[in-house]
C-alpha cells in the first residue's frame, strides 16, 4: 500500500490546478505528491520522460516554480475509523468541522486535528490465531454502531499482542498479528475496492419508507439505484427521505458538486431529525462527504470514491450500508474537466472516452457480500443524475441506465402538478422486482407481487385513456373505462402521493403501504362491479372519495388498522349506490 518514496523535486510549471514537476524519481500513476512548502496535496495523472504532472486537490495560489514536491509513496488513502460516523467530512474524507475556511490550505501528509480516545473492548485472546476479516475488539462509544477492529485483509497467523480493555487513542495499535500492527483506525487507498469472501443474490429489499418506489420499484440490498431528474423534479428531497428513512444500518451521504446551501440544509436535517431504530439523533449513525461545486474540481472527483470506500469499511462489519451520491453528473462533469485539462481525446460532448468505464466501475463497488470474517453484509449504491435541460438521452444519463438494476426517473410534468415523490411509473423500472417477488422474498407478504402487477396494471390503463379524455372528453368513453380512468387518479392521490413535510405520511412502514394499496384496489374494484351492474359511470364519480383519499394522511407511518377502517367507510358508502 505505501512504498518507501523517492527523493524531493522541485516544481517547474503551475497552470491553475495542474502543476508539473522534475525529479520525482520512483513515483507513480496516482501516488499522491506534497506541492510547495505547505504540501498541498496532489495526484499523479501523467509521467512523461523526467516531467511528473500533477492534479492539485487544493487551491494552488501562491504556487510557483522552484517550490519542492515531495512524492508520499502512496495513492490517496481514507483514514477508517470509529470517527467517522457522525461527522462531515471533505471529498479526502478530512474533517470539516475541525477547518476554517476550505481554502485553508492542509497538508497531504497531515494527521488528525486532535487526539481522540476510544473506549476498546477486546473479543480475541492473545496467543490465539487470526484470519482476515477476524474480529479482534470493538469500540464502545463510537455511536449507536458498534465499530469493530478487524484483521486487515492479507493478514494471519498468531496474535501476538492484544490490548486490554481501556482507552486508547484512535491511532493506537490495539493488536498485533503475525507482525503486523493493527490500529484502531487504519487506511485504505480509495479506489481499490475492498476483499471479499464472496458476492451474494441478495433476496432482501431495502425499505425506504417511500410508498412509490417500495410497491413498484423496489431495491435489493447490494444493488444499484438511479434517480435521473431535471432542475425542481425534487431528486434532492427525495434522496433525503430515503437517507432519513430507509432501514439500513448506516448511511453515507456524497454531496458532490452540490450546492453549498442544499449541503447545509442537509446536514441541518440530520442533526435535527430523531432515528426511528435508536431514539437518539440520525445523525450519528450517517457519514456526511460534503464536497460543494464551489471547492476543488479533483477533490470532487474523488469524492464518489471516498464514499464508497467508507461504505465497504462498515460492510465488512456485517452491516447494511447505503451510499447516496448526489449528484453522479457533477462527478462526471469533473471527469470531463480533469480530462481536458491532461489533454485527453474527447468523446460524446466532451466527456472522457472512458466515462462509460468510470461508471460502470463506480456501480460494481455496491454488493450484498460475505466479507472476508463470514458475516453477511452490503452496500447499496443511489445515484442522483442531472442531466441538462432534462435531456434523458445525454452520455451520464444514458451510460449510467446501462449499469444500475432501478432506475427511478422523476417527472417533470408530474412535479409541476405537486405530485411528490414524482417518480415516473412509466419510465422507471426495478430488475430487482422479480427477485424481491420470490417465494422465500414475500413469505411475510404472499400478495405483494399480486398487488404491484395490478396497481401497475391499473396506472398504465389510465395513462392509455388519458389522451382520449384529452381529445374526447370523459364523457366519451364507455362506463368501465370511465371507472379504470377514476382508479388511475385513485391510485395516484391515495397511494402513490406522499408528503416529505407530513409528520404522519413522510414514512410509511411496509404495513401502511400494503393495506393502502389494498384498500384503493377495493374501491376500484368496487366501482367496477357497480358499472357492471348498471350503475351509470357518472353517479360513482359524483361519490365522495374523501376516505380512501385521506387515508394516507390520517393514519400514522405504522396505522394499518385504521387504513382498513376507512376502506371499510368507503366500501359501505358505494354500496349505497345499488
Amino acid at each position: 500500500m505505501t512504498r518507501e518514496p523517492g527523493g524531493a523535486g522541485r516544481i517547474v510549471r503551475v497552470a491553475g490546478p495542474l502543476v508539473q514537476a522534475e525529479g520525482l524519481g520512483g513515483t507513480a500513476m496516482n501516488d499522491l505528491v506534497a506541492l510547495g512548502e505547505a504540501g498541498l496535496p496532489g495526484e499523479v495523472v501523467a509521467i512523461r520522460d523526467t516531467v511528473v504532472t500533477v492534479q492539485a486537490y487544493e487551491y494552488t495560489g501562491g504556487l510557483a516554480p522552484g517550490m519542492p514536491a515531495r512524492p508520499l509513496g502512496r495513492p490517496l488513502t481514507a483514514a477508517l475509523g470509529p470517527g467517522l460516523l457522525g461527522g462531515i467530512f471533505d471529498g479526502l474524507l478530512r474533517p470539516l468541522s475541525t477547518t476554517g475556511a476550505w481554502l485553508e490550505p492542509r497538508p497531504a501528509d497531515a494527521g488528525p486535528p486532535a487526539p481522540v480516545e476510544r473506549d476498546f473492548v477486546p473479543l480475541a485472546a492473545e496467543g490465539g490465531g487470526a484470519a482476515p476479516g477476524d474480529v479482534l475488539g470493538e469500540i464502545h462509544d463510537a455511536g449507536p454502531v458498534r465499530v469493530r477492529i478487524m484483521t486487515p485483509p492479507g493478514c494471519s497467523g498468531r496474535i501476538e499482542y492484544l490490548a486490554g480493555a481501556g482507552r486508547y487513542a484512535e491511532d493506537a495499535v490495539v493488536a498485533t498479528v503475525a507482525g503486523t500492527d493493527v490500529r484502531i483506525t487504519t487506511r485504505w487507498p480509495v479506489r481499490r475496492p475492498r476483499p471479499v469472501r464472496s458476492r451474494l443474490d441478495s433476496s432482501r429489499a431495502l425499505h425506504t419508507g417511500q410508498r412509490v418506489i417500495d410497491l413498484l420499484f423496489p431495491v435489493a440490498l447490494g444493488s444499484t439505484v438511479a434517480v435521473p431528474g431535471g432542475f425542481g423534479t425534487g431528486k434532492t428531497v427525495l434522496l433525503q427521505q430515503i437517507a432519513k428513512w430507509c432501514d439500513a444500518d448506516v448511511i453515507v451521504y456524497v454531496g458532490c458538486g452540490e450546492r453549498g446551501n442544499e449541503m447545509a440544509d442537509v446536514i441541518d436535517d440530520f442533526s435535527a431529525l430523531t432515528d426511528p431504530r435508536t431514539g437518539g439523533r440520525l445523525a450519528d449513525r450517517t457519514v456526511i462527504v460534503a464536497n460543494t461545486s464551489n471547492m476543488p474540481m479533483m477533490a470532487r472527483e474523488a469524492s464518489v470514491h471516498t464514499g464508497v470506500t467508507v461504505a465497504e469499511y462498515f460492510r465488512d462489519m456485517g452491516l447494511d450500508v447505503v451510499v447516496i451520491a448526489d449528484s453522479t453528473s457533477r462527478w462526471a462533469e469533473a471527469l470531463r474537466e480533469f480530462a481536458s485539462r491532461t489533454g485527453a481525446l474527447p468523446a460524446e460532448e466532451g466527456y472522457p472516452a472512458g466515462l462509460a468505464s468510470a461508471i460502470a466501475a463506480f456501480y460494481e463497488r455496491a454488493a450484498a457480500v460475505t466479507t472476508l470474517g463470514g458475516r453477511e453484509g452490503s452496500v447499496t449504491v443511489i445515484g442522483a443524475v442531472s442531466p441538462p435541460g432534462g435531456d434523458m438521452a445525454e452520455p451520464v444519463t444514458a451510460h449510467t441506465q446501462r449499469f444500475v438494476r432501478c432506475l427511478w426517473t422523476l417527472d417533470r410534468d408530474l412535479a409541476y402538478a405537486r405530485h411528490y415523490p414524482a417518480v415516473s411509473w412509466a419510465e422507471s423500472f426495478s430488475r430487482d422486482a422479480e427477485v424481491l417477488g420470490g417465494r422465500t422474498a414475500t413469505a411475510d407478504d404472499p400478495e405483494r407481487p399480486v398487488r404491484r402487477a395490478r396497481v401497475a396494471e391499473l396506472l398504465a390503463e389510465a395513462d392509455r385513456l388519458a389522451d382520449l379524455v384529452d381529445l374526447l372528453g370523459i364523457t366519451a368513453l364507455p362506463d368501465r373505462e370511465r371507472v379504470s380512468v377514476l382508479g388511475g387518479r385513485l391510485v395516484r392521490e391515495g397511494l402513490l402521493q406522499q408528503s416529505a413535510l407530513s409528520e404522519r405520511d413522510a414514512y410509511s412502514s411496509p404495513e401502511k403501504t400494503a393495506a393502502l394499496a389494498d384498500a384503493v384496489l377495493a374501491v376500484v374494484a368496487r366501482c367496477h362491479e357497480l358499472a357492471g351492474a348498471g350503475v351509470p359511470a357518472s353517479r360513482i364519480e359524483e361519490v365522495d372519495f374523501s376516505p380512501v383519499l385521506r387515508a394516507r394522511e390520517e393514519a400514522g407511518p405504522h396505522d394499518a388498522p385504521l387504513v382498513r377502517t376507512l376502506c371499510d367507510t368507503m366500501l359501505a358508502r358505494l354500496e349505497e349506490l345499488r
